[in-house]
């Protein structure tokens, strides 16, 4: 696969899995009382620390699939399966409850101020599937440069982000219940593909390297 489709698959694949549409209104419950500036200043904060969490996995995840002694082709079969099963709820409309658990809990048990980093960045934008996507991601991108690349993907997407949570309230009254519910289970379908795509590879990866190892 050529870097140039890469970067469009993983920007595609992160985009899909942080969801900034399904984000929004969440942000605005977790931010109940908040000002506009205070808000904003949560946004920047959760936005950044995500952006720190997904980058490192970017460059140290597949250092550490190898000293775990973990293939990159069966880190795929099973990133796949997860991120299959995220598209799964967001079709079924199932990890909308979940994210609004997490949010419930993080309102009793944290102070306002610390939101921006639980449960915020993590891990509502910096989740299992967004750490698994990026960690699949980075797996296929061999050189410093293509995996600076992929971080810059991933600031791309982070920054889409906070201008979503920005406008967060005016996003929320557009899309409505309806909008809501139609844009993400044509979210989850198209993370279905990509998931089922990256299980795909997995396959061929893991069967080439049982291939080739000595009987």
């Amino acid at each position: 696969m050529a870097i140039a489709d890469t970067l469009i698959n993983a920007f595609t694949t992160l985009l899909v899995t942080v969801d900034p549409p399904g984000l929004a209104p969440l942000f605005l419950g977790l931010t109940t009382g908040m000002n506009r500036s205070e808000r904003s200043q949560v946004a920047l904060r959760g936005s950044l620390i995500a952006f720190g969490i997904l980058a490192a996995f970017a460059l140290f995840g597949s250092s550490v699939l190898g000293i775990l002694g973990i293939s990159i082709g069966a880190f795929r079969i099973a990133g796949g399966l997860l991120l299959f099963w995220i598209a799964f709820e967001m079709v079924f409309e199932r990890r909308q409850d979940r994210k609004e658990k997490t949010k419930d809990v993080a309102i009793t048990l944290d102070q306002i101020h610390n939101i921006a980093v639980f449960p915020l960045a993590l891990p509502l934008i910096a989740g299992p599937g967004a750490i698994s996507a990026t960690i699949l991601l980075a797996g296929s991108l061999q050189s410093s440069f293509e995996r600076a690349q992929l971080i810059g993907v991933i600031a791309i997407n982070l920054l889409l982000l906070f201008a979503t949570l920005l406008i967060a309230e005016r996003l929320d009254r557009f899309l409505g219940v309806t909008g809501r519910a139609i844009l993400t289970r044509l979210l989850g379908v198209i993370l279905a593909a990509l998931a089922a795509q990256f299980v795909v590879d997995g396959t061929k990866a893991a069967l080439s390297l049982a291939g080739g190892a000595p009987h």
